[in-house]
């Protein structure tokens, strides 16, 4: 029962090249900012690559680049691109069917899942990159002024 986090990866992943602006980034440098193996980092991009959402600029210098505009890629985009699967998963084998509970659980849960993974989609469909990147820049400055306030 693990949650996928290529998710929230992908986001950073995008989150970065986003804030580079059109200057590429290996997947060693990528994954050093999110703190993974870079061999990770290129199965992700390639995922990321195959939705049309980075690509690779080869030779000296090269690494991956956004391949729209950030205000452009929605973080629907995102999770369809890295997550095939359902926000919540039923269970792996059929329940007992002897059980009340166990005949009827998958049937009730699934209108319920449903509507969650709609909802969410709903909502990730109204965030664009640029929209995190403003929401890590205003973080920070936050983050930087309670310092300076402490320091006082």
């Amino acid at each position: 029962m693990n949650t996928s986090s290529r998710f929230a990866f992908a986001v950073h992943v995008l989150a970065l090249l986003s804030m580079q602006e059109g200057v590429p980034l290996s997947s060693d440098i990528i994954a050093g900012s999110v703190n993974t193996n870079p061999a990770l980092i290129r199965r992700l991009l390639s995922m990321l690559a195959a939705a049309g959402l980075t690509t690779s600029q080869l030779g000296a210098g090269g690494g991956a680049l956004l391949a729209r505009e950030p205000g452009e890629i929605t973080l629907l985009d995102v999770y369809r691109a890295v997550d095939d699967a359902q926000l919540f998963a039923l269970h792996r084998e059929a329940p007992n069917p002897a059980c009340l509970v166990g005949r009827h659980i998958q049937g009730v849960l699934t209108g319920y899942i449903g509507d969650a993974q709609r909802a969410m989609e709903a909502s990730l469909a109204t965030r664009t990159l640029v929209d995190v990147t403003a929401d890590m820049l205003d973080l920070e400055q936050r983050t930087q002024q309670a310092a300076r306030a402490a320091g006082r």
